[in-house]
């Protein structure tokens, strides 16, 4: 391990610009929320400093006035202590007009402005500070700090490389100064920068790692590998190193070395799991899959894995789904990740994403449950369990999860959508109307959701029997959506229950069968709007279609009506007996029919 001869590190970031971490008596580190002068208190103090500058420039100072400078001095550091930066530069500029050649008080003026975001003056302060006193390797420091916050990056490299040639005992910040080499891409500097590290400190571990990095940046896989192999040697119980070098090799289709390197980074560590990754990875390039999907669930089953990188793992599967020769191993591996990640709110959801893809909605629901026990703030996770508690037909669970969910997320109008739907389902029209209402209004501006709430909206109306407003709450549907079938079954459905608007019903429900020939839902509302309309033997033909690929009892009632209506006595009420054993689903006056014999309306 290279000891550290100084407690300042710059780093270069590409977004995070730098952060300076400083350990010397008269300062203070971490980052400090910059407090700016006004323009006119600036332009006061700079205007104040250079006259009196200029008077006591050339004076020597009494002891009476050095004694005065050196507690405005101390004053304005104890009041960058307090991050006060107002009265430290006001403290450091009247230490300044007595002394405006003293390094410390340039170097403090410095900082100061620096902590404050004034960097032009900071790096002004800083370079004469260095000027002043070009052995003091916190002014280079500094200096660099402010060029680089402006992201004059060549800058804070020439600093750097002078700190390195002209303070003694620098040789440490050989490693800061080959960083900023590599971050501005300038590969061939960083390496010679840290070969005079390697000359100063001797073969290091941080030296061959940064080299290595560098080479693979620069496409040069011998060298790299050299540089692994001096690491694994210097470090033989070391797993990370063989591991990164199984990664190469792998990375380059070197998969006899690859598997070789990851053996031994296991035989170092039996519980990496890491190393079964790369072991699954290099099966995988060998289409092993028997050994491959072994090595990957020894992976996940390792609560050591990370969390992340189990989900980046079943991502990728997330995405070959739903092929059938995926679905397996990735339910598995969901499993496994799950049981490794018990309290992990990221597995459960990750685990019904994949089941819900699979279509093992069951299963989803239960895993998206698990999920916000441990984290209620994912919206996602809401919608995605009101969408299941709908499909799989469960009113009571989708008003009680989506009340719920509207507790944390009162404005999303899809949540208010499905709490709709639910009472709905529920056959609680009022409450239906008010939710769907409500979000409607939340959806304000999206032609689509409003589409979808002007849908639901005309079921529930109707059930109410408002008429009107379930008329106008499908046309709107229809008027953003022209295609949407199932307005357009339902609506024509509902005409012809009331036995209005026929002619638009037919032309409606006609659209539908044309899109959807087979579809036994459509069939028979049409088949409904010709009975209507007295077109028995046109209701009879849709029936029969549709009685192909369904046996819904509510079909077989209709068929025994349209029978009764052309004569087919005999026939209508064996349709009516099949329809009362099919189940319920039928209408109120089966039984009459049945009982009695004949037709009731």
């Amino acid at each position: 391990m290279r000891k550290v001869l100084f407690g300042v590190w710059i780093l270069l970031s590409a977004t995070a610009g730098w952060a300076q971490t400083a350990g010397r008596p008269d300062s203070v580190s971490g980052q400090r929320k910059p407090v700016k002068l006004s323009r006119k208190e600036r332009r006061e103090l700079a205007q104040k400093v250079a006259y009196d500058a200029k008077k006591t420039a050339a004076a020597v100072l009494s002891p009476k006035e050095r004694e005065l400078a050196e507690a405005l001095y101390v004053d304005g550091v104890k009041y960058v202590i307090l991050e006060d930066y107002t009265k430290a530069l006001e403290r450091l500029l009247r230490a300044y007009t007595l002394m405006p050649d003293n390094a410390a008080v340039n170097y403090k003026l410095a900082e100061a402005n620096l902590l404050s975001g004034n960097l032009r003056d900071a790096t002004n302060y800083a370079e004469a500070a260095v000027h002043l006193d070009a052995r003091n390797p916190y002014y280079y420091l500094l200096l660099a700090q402010a060029q680089a916050s402006q992201k004059q990056y060549d800058a804070a490299t020439a600093t750097y490389a002078s700190l390195v040639q002209q303070v003694p005992n620098s040789g440490s910040y050989l490693f800061q100064l080959a960083d900023l080499y590599i971050a501005q891409n300038k590969l061939p500097e960083a390496l010679t920068t840290l070969d005079k590290a390697q000359a100063q400190f001797g073969a290091l571990d941080e030296i061959s790692f940064k080299k290595q990095q560098i080479y693979l940046r620069q496409n040069n896989l011998p060298l790299a590998l050299k540089e692994g192999e001096n690491l694994i040697a210097s470090n033989p119980t070391e797993p990370r190193y063989v591991l990164a070098q199984a990664e190469m090799y792998a990375a380059n289709n070197r998969l006899p070395d690859a598997q070789r390197a990851a053996e031994q980074a296991l035989r170092l560590d039996p519980q990496s799991p890491q190393a079964h990754l790369v072991l699954a990875d290099i099966y995988r390039q060998q289409k092993q899959q028997p050994e491959m999907e072994k090595h990957l669930r020894l992976a996940l089953e390792n609560p050591s894995l990370d969390v992340d990188q189990a989900m980046r793992i079943l991502v990728g599967y997330l995405k070959q789904l739903p092929d059938p020769k995926v679905t397996p191993l990735a339910l598995d591996l969901a499993a496994v990740t799950v049981r490794s990640h018990p309290q992990e709110a990221k597995a459960y959801s990750m685990a019904g994403d994949i089941q819900a893809t699979a279509g093992k909605r069951r299963e989803a629901r239960d895993s998206y449950l698990h999920a916000l026990r441990y984290d209620k703030s994912k919206y996602q996770l809401w919608q995605q369990l009101a969408v299941l508690d709908a499909e799989l037909n469960q009113p009571d669970s989708l008003v009680r999860h989506t009340d719920q969910a509207l507790e944390v997320f009162p404005n999303q109008a899809p949540l208010w959508f499905f709490n709709g739907v639910g009472y709905s389902l529920k056959h609680q029209p009022q409450r239906a109307v008010q939710a769907l209402e409500h979000g409607r209004r939340l959806a304000a501006g999206s032609t689509d959701q409003q589409s979808q709430f002007d849908a639901q909206l005309g079921d529930v109306y109707n059930e109410l029997k408002d008429y009107a407003k379930s008329d106008a709450a499908y046309d709107a549907a229809l008027a953003a959506d022209p295609t949407n079938y199932g307005v357009l079954n339902n609506y024509s459905y509902y005409l012809s229950l009331r036995g209005e608007k026929l002619d638009k019903a037919k032309e409606m429900s006609g659209r539908t069968v044309a899109k959807f020939p087979d579809n036994d839902t459509y069939l028979d509302t049409y088949a409904w709007i010709l009975y209507k309309q007295k077109n028995y033997a046109g209701a009879k033909e849709n029936l029969e279609h549709a009685l192909k690929t369904t046996k819904d009892p509510s079909i077989l009632e209709h068929y025994g009506d349209v029978l009764w209506q052309l004569g087919e006595h005999s026939g209508a009420v064996a349709a009516w007996q099949r329809a009362r054993k099919a189940g319920p689903g039928t209408s109120p006056l089966l039984d009459r029919k049945i009982r009695e014999q004949k037709l009731v309306e």
